[in-house]
C-alpha cells in the first residue's frame, strides 16, 4: 500500500504488547478451588511392650589372643582346635628355606632402616640396611625365631640361630 504508513513497533514489542493485552482482558474466569474437607485425625496406636531382656552368656576368658581353654574344642560350629605348640622333633628342614631367609633379611633392614641400632660393628663395606642384616644374620645376632606350622594347627617357633 502506497499510502500507508510502517508500524514503529518491531515483532518482539508487539509480541508484548499482545501477551499484556491477554493478561490484563476481563474474560479469563478464575475461580478459586473449594477448601478440602478436614479429615480427623486416626487414632493414637498404643507402643507395643519392649521384649524381655536377653539371658547373660557367661564371657570366655581370653589371655593373649588365645582361648584360656588350650587343646580343647572351640565354642561354635567350627569344632577347629586350637593351635598347639609342638615341643619334641622339628618341623620342616633343618635349615633355612630362600623363603625364610629373604622373609628375615628383609624384616631385619626394615628395622635397621627405621632406625634400629644394628647389633654387630658397622664396618666402612656395610653401606645399607641391607648388607648389615645380611652380615648380622651370618655372625647369628639376629634375635629373631621363625613360626613353622602344620595343617593340623600345630606349630613350632624355631630360633634363627638354630637354622643356620
Amino acid at each position: 500500500m502506497p499510502g500507508a504508513k510502517k508500524s514503529s513497533m518491531t515483532k518482539e514489542a508487539q509480541a508484548t504488547g499482545a501477551a499484556a493485552a491477554a493478561q490484563a482482558s476481563p474474560q479469563v474466569n478464575r475461580k478459586k478451588a473449594p477448601k478440602a474437607a478436614k479429615v480427623p485425625k486416626a487414632a493414637k496406636v498404643p507402643k507395643a511392650p519392649k521384649p524381655a531382656p536377653a539371658k547373660k552368656v557367661p564371657k570366655i576368658k581370653v589371655i593373649k589372643g588365645v582361648l584360656a581353654t588350650a587343646g580343647q574344642l572351640r565354642p561354635g560350629p567350627s569344632k577347629k582346635r586350637l593351635p598347639v605348640e609342638l615341643v619334641s622333633g622339628l618341623i620342616g628342614p633343618d635349615h633355612l628355606t630362600r623363603f625364610e631367609l629373604a622373609r628375615i633379611m628383609g624384616a631385619r633392614a626394615l628395622q635397621l632402616s627405621f632406625g634400629a641400632p644394628p647389633l654387630i660393628e658397622i664396618s666402612a663395606e656395610l653401606a645399607d640396611a641391607m648388607s648389615i642384616a645380611r652380615a648380622e644374620l651370618e655372625n647369628r645376632a639376629i634375635p629373631i625365631s621363625i613360626r613353622r606350622t602344620l595343617p593340623s594347627g600345630e606349630f613350632q617357633n624355631i630360633p634363627v640361630a638354630d637354622l643356620l
